[in-house]
């Protein structure tokens, strides 16, 4: 195909038109009631499954017309997009600022579509602004010839419920009757109030709305019809064989003077209106709007000589819709007029038009001895001028669309009006638009990464493909395969996991010949199936880019083009950019750095994949590693790493010679800082501190900018850097003078790799895509809020880039310099390695932790810095994903630099910090260590804990200031509660005794000794010397000790007492608790349980009770004669029953215990009395339990009346009889001896049998 070659100056970055979230879309019905009535009410959001096929597909999200509606009286939100949906039944409006007005207005992110009962005519859709209310008013003829009207106001654009529960009165319906008989053509809206509807015979209908209209009584529009020839000639059309020639279309005979095109302006003159129209018959017609008179009427190309004998030669299409536009000037009563002949080749034509209020006009052609017609893109394919722009910058611009099918082009003509005579000679300038397929590696061994995750990287980049489009296409695929299935999900899948399932189901992994899997042939399968589906992809994805319209922004200076499902804004180029799409005509002072960009990306272009791909990844070693070599083992080691040099040609390297000369002559370093000069910003709008904010619908247009300049720049420099050690390689011999001998290319090489770290950090962020809660994307700054249904979390999908810095995207308050222009600058700074955007990769961390994706946070680690604050930070990545080891590596590396004091900190963590964990940093290494130890204790990494506890109580002064007491008494009871945690009680017992005060140490002591008793450390609690606390610790036991029912199956405080007591030498302290246990032993029934004789069970004498007795006779026996004696709580048979139903039924119940406790304690004190003066004597064998009973006797007087229980004097000889008793019973029960007692205890007679 033949293409012309004009100078690119301009590109578009094309958005997707989805949702960020699915709460975003508001469903409206109008449904239509009576002649003048209004209905409006609000629906579902409907199915979001897949069309299944192609042409469910474009019906549904494809538009058959769209445009840009620019509001003039108000600013937020003054541009809304509108798009006709589903085959004309559906009109979707969004409003689609790029800046906010004021930085304080709120943002609109609400899509509202609205759909109708009937088709609409997509060519009588209008809209109006009114002066005095805050609206916008939409006015829509369907294919019913039903006018509706409706009005939305910003609220609308902004709370869901504002459309609860529908428009209400904002909808009006009505049924015009001259549409009766005529056919509604075009809709001109001239204001809010007044309305022009061009009809099929050449005639218009003018609509002006009742102001004190009663539903009741009158209609909300006032009608009036004008026709080009009267009357007369008007009616004289619907009598049969008196028809004018006509032109027949869509089912319509329409005539020749049928206005197909129209413009409406007031030419700043108050209360006048003005219709232009272009008509089938060629002709430019200017109507009166107050009047309904014709003030002018002439070819639109001034062609006065025209032969009436080809009349029908210079009809035009009635498809055609975009004729003409209309230049507003400052002066009062003037504008300028662009017309548009598609007779033939096309030809523009311009005119000056004056008018007055009195209904006069006079139009004059601007230049009537220059003809302008525009050249196509190519001179074999047919294209067609679609839709064009008029716009007032330095001069007078004229912008043009091209179509081909789905694929379109942009050129914009500068005129030059002083020039009368060739006012044409600027040249046509033109659009670059990407209409290439991204590059697909082929997969091979040496790729780093799987062939599924290469493919799913290509698919899911962010803007490439929207979810329909991705969907649409599996469902197709499937269809292909037979698998397909009605279904509106796939099993709760994500869209990427229902197509690696289908799309891996058609490889299976088979043997070769010699019985060993055959993996070359599963890559092989997998990828066919992969680019399949990819074609497919395309194929879809191409409908999409078809132009619809054209329109610039005259207040903001901006040109978009609205396609199908997509809207592409158009930029202005960087240096750069101009220097890269225009390689083959550089302009004279780029002339050389053309050159060296041309040898770069030539010298590349020659690789194979598996070269390209190593050279990529000797790249990534030398981004991410700080090697201490010099510059130019750096170099060598690049070169070796990539080994590319084996592939060089001698045809590679003589086209580089042949650009750069001999020996690479006009490579110097100047020729390089004419480069990085191309990509460093000049201007100063990021560093200003006022900004005009951009909206969610311009931050989508920088991040979507961005991504394209990052890839741009990164594929030049990267070229640069591999000719470069290419050059300084290849001439070995000093005598040829080599490039290190004319300058220091080791600090290009530092240069272009510094550049190359900026754009692989911008890339990634830019690249990478998550889904944020709604919440914290409004609390962000990157989303706006949208209510959701009631308990749904509603989620936004968005790049790292919006995510992280969307909030301080903006422009300058007082820039004036084209929205086209600003934005390229913007991106430019994002994009230049001196930026003043600064994203730093912890800042960048911290949001992501924030977000809870720490597996993205580490991917960034490649790009921290070495400062502490950096350090720290990755220790909270590795944190995050469990990985303590190294996290404490960081934290430790960190810990110097973050606790040197600052006089100015800079605390901005994206939230992950709060205002007291901040004023733990740079305050000392105690407050650092304890916040680390904060960090580690909420993932309950007890092993950690212990270890920076240990570290913060090991920097904390011995002073006593309040601040470090309390630090030591925090990280003594962190320290504390990990080691018990983890069963380290030698350092709970350390920091047990370290700690001052005392019930804090009180109440740690219990949990220490209640954990080791419960874990079975009973030998461990016995060998801590617990210094100043044994008296305590005996406490705590013996309180466990009483209220333990259970004395066999649960924790063996008494065992634990016994041993406590024993390593303490306290043998009588030890019979004691023996006793206890012995006495709840006989109570829960042990002693009755007595194994058979001869059964080989073991010795029926030994059991529970008969063994305690043994403990119990051993301690006493291990104290002299006169100490061998305890206390024995005397327990009446009525108390005796009791404790044994409370054991029964409670087992160890602690609440029961307390409870008799308090009724004991709550007993009158007479009955206190008494049971304390009751002493239970004993009958002395020796002299010895004489003295021992009388010494009892005086300590029982010197008893408290306070206590609960009588107690007895028992000696060792009185444990050793009550044993040998036990022992006769067990024998009497073994041979099956019993004795009956009356109630009152005496022996009846004894039975033996």
């Amino acid at each position: 195909m033949t293409s012309r070659n004009f100078e690119i100056l301009y590109k578009e970055a094309r958005l997707n038109l989805e949702p960020s979230s699915p709460s975003s879309v508001v469903q409206l019905r109008v449904a239509p009631q009576s002649a003048y009535g209004r209905s409006s009410s609000s629906i579902a959001n409907r199915s979001s499954a897949a069309a299944a096929d192609e042409k469910a597909y474009r019906s549904k999200n494809l538009a058959t017309a769209s445009s840009i509606y620019h509001r003039k009286h108000h600013k937020s939100p003054r541009s809304f997009l509108w798009r006709v949906l589903e085959n004309g039944s559906v009109l979707s409006l969004r409003a689609s600022d790029v800046c906010k007005h004021q930085q304080h207005d709120a943002d609109a992110p609400l899509i509202i579509n609205m759909q109708f009962p009937s088709a609409i005519h997509n060519s009588c859709i209008g809209f109006a602004d009114p002066k005095d209310t805050d609206a916008l008013c939409v006015f829509v003829i369907d294919q019913s010839n039903q006018l509706y009207s409706i009005t939305l106001r910003p609220e609308h654009f902004r709370k869901k419920t504002a459309t609860e529960g529908g428009l209400g009165d904002a909808c009006k319906l009505y049924t015009p009757p001259g549409f009766s008989f005529k056919h509604p053509h075009r809709l001109a809206v001239v204001n809010s109030d007044q309305l022009i509807v061009a009809m099929h015979d050449g005639g218009i209908l003018k609509f002006d709305r009742t102001k004190t209209h009663d539903a009741s009584h009158g209609t909300p529009w006032k009608e009036t019809i004008y026709n080009v020839s009267g009357w007369g000639q008007s009616l004289l059309g619907l009598v049969p064989f008196q028809r004018n020639p006509i032109v027949r279309y869509d089912k319509i005979n329409m005539e020749l003077t049928a206005a197909l095109s129209t413009a409406v302006t007031s030419m700043s003159l108050p209360d006048t209106a003005f219709l232009f129209t272009i008509c089938v018959d060629h002709r430019m017609r200017v109507w009166d709007v107050r009047t309904g008179q014709i003030l002018y009427t002439g070819d639109i190309l001034n062609n006065t000589q025209r032969d009436p004998q080809e009349g029908l030669r210079w009809n035009i299409d009635p498809s055609q819709a975009n004729l003409i536009r209309i230049l507003d000037t400052r002066a009062p009563g003037q504008c300028m007029v662009a017309t548009f002949s598609p007779i033939g080749a096309g030809e523009f034509k311009f005119w000056k038009v004056k008018a007055n209020d009195q209904g006069s006009i006079h139009v004059a052609d601007c230049f009537p001895n220059a003809h302008l017609v525009p050249p196509s893109p190519s001179s074999i394919d047919v294209w067609t001028l679609a839709d064009f722009a008029v716009a007032q910058t330095d001069g007078v611009e004229l912008w043009t669309l091209w179509k081909n099918n789905t694929s379109y082009r942009v050129y914009r003509l500068q005129l030059q009006v002083k020039n009368p005579s060739d006012p044409f000679s600027d040249g046509w300038k033109t659009v670059h638009i990407d209409n290439s397929v991204p590059a697909v590696e082929t997969s091979g061994p040496w790729n780093s990464v799987d062939s599924t995750e290469k493919w799913l990287d290509l698919i899911f980049t962010p803007g490439r493909f929207s979810k329909s489009t991705l969907e649409t296409a599996l469902a197709v695929y499937e269809k292909g395969l037979g698998t397909y299935k009605e279904t509106t999900s796939k099993a709760g899948k994500s869209i990427a996991e229902s197509i690696c399932s289908i799309l891996g189901s058609t490889a299976a992994l088979s043997r070769n010949s010699a019985g060993v899997p055959d993996y070359e042939q599963f890559r092989g399968t997998s990828e066919i199936q992969w680019i399949r589906f990819w074609r497919l992809l395309l194929e879809l994805d191409k409908q999409r880019g078809e132009a619809l319209s054209l329109v610039y922004d005259s207040d903001k200076g901006m040109v978009w083009t609205a396609c199908a499902d997509l809207i592409a804004a158009v930029r202005q180029c960087s240096d750069l950019d101009r220097v890269y799409h225009n390689l083959q005509d550089p302009e004279r002072k780029d002339q050389e750095v053309a050159a060296l960009v041309s040898a770069g990306l030539t010298f590349v272009e020659s690789f194979t994949d598996s070269t390209s791909q190593l050279s990529k990844a000797a790249l990534r070693a030398e981004l991410y590693e700080n090697s201490p070599r010099s510059d130019n083992e750096r170099m060598q080691l690049f070169l070796d790493r990539a080994g590319f040099w084996p592939q060089v040609g001698d045809d590679d390297v003589a086209q580089v010679i042949e650009t750069l000369g001999q020996n690479y002559q006009m490579v110097s370093s100047r020729l390089y800082d004419d480069l990085f000069d191309l990509i460093t910003s000049t201007s100063e709008a990021n560093s200003q501190e006022l900004r005009e904010p951009f909206t969610g619908f311009g931050r989508k247009v920088v991040v979507r900018s961005v991504q394209e300049t990052v890839e741009l720049h990164w594929q030049i420099l990267f070229s640069q850097l591999i000719l470069l050690v290419h050059m300084e390689f290849d001439i070995e011999n000093d005598d040829e003078n080599p490039l290190h001998s004319r300058f220091d290319v080791g600090a290009v090489f530092r240069r272009l790799i510094d550049a190359l770290q900026r754009l692989e950090h911008i890339r990634w962020l830019t690249k990478t895509e998550l889904s944020i809660p709604a919440s914290r994307a409004i609390a962000s700054g990157a989303a706006s809020p949208v209510a959701a249904k009631r308990g749904q979390e509603e989620i936004y999908t968005m790049t790292a880039l919006e995510g992280i810095a969307g909030h301080l995207f903006g422009l300058p308050d007082n820039h004036d310099e084209p929205l086209l222009t600003s934005i390229t600058d913007y991106v430019l700074d994002i994009c230049a390695p001196g930026s003043t955007t600064m994203l730093q990769t912890w800042l960048v961390q911290c949001w992501l932790l924030k977000e809870d994706r720490p597996d993205l946070a580490l991917e960034l680690s490649p790009f921290a810095d070495q400062d502490p604050f950096s350090i720290y930070i990755q220790g909270r990545v590795f944190l995050a994903l469990r990985d303590y080891d190294a996290a404490s590596f960081h934290f430790r590396r960190a810990a110097i630099g973050l606790s040197v004091t600052l006089k100015h900190s800079d605390r901005h963590s994206a939230g992950l910090l709060d205002d007291t964990e901040w004023n733990l940093l740079n305050s000392g290494l105690p407050n650092y260590y304890s916040h680390i130890v904060n960090l580690y204790e909420r993932h309950k990494a007890y092993s950690y804990v212990t270890e920076f506890a240990r570290l913060a109580l090991q920097f904390v002064h011995s002073s006593k200031k309040d601040a470090t007491a309390s630090i030591k008494t925090e990280m003594l009871s962190r320290l504390f509660i990990a080691a018990t945690a983890i069963s380290q009680f030698e350092q709970a017992h350390s920091a047990l005794l370290a700690m001052q005060d005392e019930a804090l140490q009180k109440s740690y002591l219990r949990k220490l000794v209640e954990k080791m008793c419960e874990s079975g450390q009973n030998k461990a609690l016995i060998s801590l010397p617990f210094a100043g606390l044994q008296s305590k610790v005996d406490d705590i036991l013996l309180e466990k000790c009483r209220t333990t029912r259970d004395v066999l199956s649960s924790v063996p405080y008494h065992q634990i007492l016994y041993a406590w007591r024993i390593s303490h030498n306290d043998y009588r302290g030890g019979a004691a608790v023996l006793l206890d246990r012995l006495q709840k032993l006989r109570l829960a029934g042990e002693g009755d349980k007595v194994g058979l004789a001869g059964s080989g069970e073991g010795d029926a004498l030994d059991t529970q009770v008969t063994r305690q007795y043994l403990l119990l006779i051993n301690a006493l026996s291990c104290v002299s004669p006169k100490e061998a004696w305890i206390l024995e709580d005397v327990v009446s048979p009525e108390q005796q029953e009791e404790e044994q139903k409370n054991t029964e039924s409670k087992g160890d119940d602690l609440e029961g215990t307390l409870e008799e406790l308090m009724k004991k304690l709550d007993a009158s004190p007479i009955q206190q009395s008494a049971a304390a003066t009751t002493l239970v004597s004993t009958k002395p064998e020796d002299d010895e339990d004489a003295d021992l009973i009388a010494k009892m006797r005086v300590h029982s007087s010197r008893a408290s009346v306070q206590d609960l229980t009588p107690r007895k004097l028992l000696t060792l000889g009185d444990l050793r009889k009550q044993y040998q008793t036990e022992l006769d019973r067990i024998v009497a029960i073994q041979n099956n001896q019993f004795a009956f007692t009356d109630a009152d205890g005496d022996d009846l007679m004894d039975m033996s049998l």
